[in-house]
């Protein structure tokens, strides 16, 4: 369990690297963004061009003038002759402006080249170069600010790096084919909603509510992320110390609270204070693990003590 919906990204691609099925709550999986269901429908178009859903998706992201109407009528034609839209729309007898059928044959045309380029060529370099082939970061660009923009390249290299990994471990899966199947594998097992299911599952303290585990990790136990950085009046405080109680109570038999050495914030590292709550658990129901005494962590003139010993002065 975590505070905010950002700190599940280490424990998702942990879990995945390890091939331990999860489940999310109260935030998109890895799955779910839609950049990753982007660039996924364009692989499964490179595997099979007659994958209608994973064409639609693809066909305008990015926009290639290919519009609406345009779709309607190659889907009323495919339906009427039986026919995917991929192999639809090569037919002459589809009634399309000159334009639609450009755009169209245009893309469908890189479709099969760069279908033939992964069939043949090395895979992975072929697929790393397929988001600027189709010029989705320009794309991006266009639809969301800086930020976010990054993060959601990031997603897509992730992947990508993903993808390697799986493929040079052991008997690891080599074609496009084999590597989607088990990509899908862990998109269902993350989509599945059976709470008996065996797997790892990851929630933001919100989401937790009213639900109860036999062991829980509390992770992020920090200040400015427990509470929030946001968080400035007593009342907000107060708040966050609530939120805090609902993920702690609901641990059933063990509950481990975790919190970083050091994290990587806007580029920087920084060296997190534990969280203030924790100095208001009592002692004999804490075990400290770790080689830091956290009282003079959390206590400011225990630290400055420490420092003078340090520096060898009294």
């Amino acid at each position: 369990m975590y505070r905010s919906n950002h700190q599940a990204r280490p424990f998702e691609a942990a879990l995945r690297n390890a091939r331990i099925p999860y489940q999310i709550s109260g935030g998109l999986s890895f799955f779910e963004r839609s950049e990753i269901k982007d660039f996924l429908s364009y692989l499964r178009l490179l595997v099979n061009p007659d994958d209608d859903p994973a064409f639609l998706r693809a066909v305008n992201t990015p926009r290639r003038g290919i519009g609406s109407g345009t779709l309607e009528r190659l889907g009323a034609f495919a339906k009427e002759r039986n026919l995917s839209l991929f192999a639809a729309l090569w037919e002459d007898a589809l009634e399309l402006p000159e334009k639609a059928r450009t755009a169209l044959h245009s893309f469908a045309n890189w479709v099969n080249l760069k279908s033939d380029e992964v069939d043949k060529a090395e895979l992975i370099p072929a697929l790393q170069s397929l988001p600027e082939e189709i010029g989705y970061l320009q794309y991006l660009q266009n639809e969301g600010d800086e930020k976010e923009v990054g993060r959601r390249w990031e997603n897509i290299q992730e992947l990508l790096s993903w993808m390697q990994r799986l493929q040079e471990q052991d008997e690891g899966p080599q074609t496009l084919a084999e590597i989607l199947n088990r990509l899908m594998l862990f998109n269902v097992l993350e989509r599945a909603e059976d709470d008996d299911r065996d797997v790892l599952r990851l929630s933001t303290l919100h989401a937790a509510k009213g639900l109860e585990f036999p062991q829980v990790f509390l992770v992020g136990a920090e200040e400015e992320l427990l509470p929030h950085r946001n968080s400035e009046t007593p009342e907000q405080i107060a708040e966050e110390r609530r939120l805090f109680y609902v993920g702690m109570t609901r641990a059933r038999f063990r509950l481990t609270l975790s919190l970083c050495r050091k994290r990587r914030r806007y580029g920087q590292d920084i060296h997190p204070k534990p969280s203030r709550f924790l100095q208001e658990i009592p002692k004999e129901h804490l075990d400290w693990q770790g080689d830091q005494d956290p009282e003079e962590e959390m206590d400011p003139a225990a630290a400055f003590a420490r420092l003078r010993g340090m520096l060898g002065k009294t």
